[in-house]
């Protein structure tokens, strides 16, 4: 496939009215504008469109009615197309804090998964390890302290990516090295962790906080908590959810200021109401309600994820920051790509992955590649 007359932005590079040739799934050139085109059988015209790398979404829970939770076959394949749609390329579908077996079942699930929609390189556990104190929209009935054995057993069924839990749990810091013995990233979420605790669980090798600033210790002069540690170490990256609510735009402004921009994550924390109308819906167990963008829920108003889709996201941090594309690019993919061990995902250069999203100038996805064929 060759497509043609596209403008490029992926780190390190911009071009306009450039081409990108693609062969068994791969990127083959990058031809910069008046390089002489080769004939190829397929030809795709991205006039007026912004090839990026695919987005990656590492934390989202579902979308279009539907939740990865609930172990249900078409479910994931609907939701896995269209995740397409926000111009996800690669996904992590996220579990809640549930039961061990409805944990095994949602993982039973994805190893059946067709590989029809967006690719899953692995699976998102966040929970059942959290402060009981800080669940937001976790439930408390599940809520255990960290257990090796139980992620081993899940890792088994499919690959766990990540886990996301609580530092200042009991055996928080050599729950922090096993996962990384099995290749597992660790990260801290739903915590009061105080910063001594957090570096505890930094010097075991954690480098991740989720959902950055939601629920977990907020800064302050004399304890800086979670946050404060994830702006003072450059080594860790910030997992951000830019819809405008979760952070004010004046956060995400100071936080693209203050860290470096290979370490910030755009995520979506997606709920199943992400796509869907104004109604109730359900969050691990827990009734939500969809009201003007917002998922809250229903017993005390607290924020229950998310709606927010990746390219919105992107739209948002492009208009608040004024950042150019080429650089932005990291944050929805190439940073996501590198933490996580995706070699060749998350560049648009010779020998990665076609995995590709084209943008219009409003931000809206027109079309997707995965492997170098055209998903959406």
């Amino acid at each position: 496939m060759l497509i043609r007359n596209v403008d490029l932005a992926s780190p390190g590079l911009e071009l306009r009215n450039a081409a990108i040739r693609i062969q068994q799934g791969r990127i083959l050139e990058v031809l910069p504008a008046g390089s002489p085109l080769p004939e190829d059988p397929e030809v795709l015209d991205g006039t007026g469109l912004t090839a990026l790398p695919g987005f990656i979404d590492i934390h989202a829970h579902g979308r279009s009615g539907f939740d990865f939770s609930d172990a249900d076959p078409a479910g994931l394949e609907q939701m896995a197309r269209d995740k397409l749609d926000e111009g996800v390329t690669s996904w992590f579908p996220t579990t809640m804090t549930l039961p061990p077996e409805t944990l095994r079942a949602a993982l039973r699930t994805a190893a059946a998964y067709s590989g029809n929609g967006c690719r899953l390189p692995g699976v998102h556990l966040e929970g059942p390890f959290l402060n009981p104190a800080c669940l937001g929209a976790q439930n408390p009935a599940y809520v255990r302290v960290p257990e090796l054995e139980l992620v081993r057993e899940l890792h088994a069924i499919y690959p766990v990516r990540k886990v996301s839990f609580a530092p200042e749990l009991p055996g928080a810091a050599a729950f922090t090295a096993g996962l990384l013995a099995m290749g597992i990233v660790p990260a801290a979420v739903h915590s009061a962790a105080t910063y001594a605790e957090f570096a505890r669980v930094h010097a075991a090798g954690l480098r991740h906080l989720s959902h950055f600033c939601n629920q977990m210790t907020p800064l302050h002069h004399r304890e800086i908590g979670l946050v404060g540690a994830g702006l003072l170490h450059r080594d860790v990256y910030v997992e951000l959810i830019c819809d405008r609510l979760h952070l004010a735009p004046e956060m995400i402004r100071l936080l693209f200021q203050l860290k470096d921009l290979d370490h910030l994550i755009l995520i979506t924390d997606a709920v199943r109401a992400s796509g869907m109308p104004d109604g109730d819906y359900t969050l691990g167990g827990l009734p939500i309600r969809l009201r003007d963008g917002a998922a809250r829920l229903v017993s005390s108003g607290a924020l229950a994820g998310s709606v927010l889709t990746m390219n919105t996201a992107l739209r948002n941090v492009a208009e608040l920051t004024g950042l150019p594309l080429s650089e932005l690019s990291r944050t929805v993919s190439t940073n996501a790509a590198r933490a996580f061990g995706l070699t060749d995902l998350g560049r648009i250069e010779p020998g990665f992955r076609a995995d590709l999203t084209l943008l219009d100038r409003e931000f809206r996805v027109r079309r997707v590649l995965v492997d170098g064929r055209i998903r959406r």
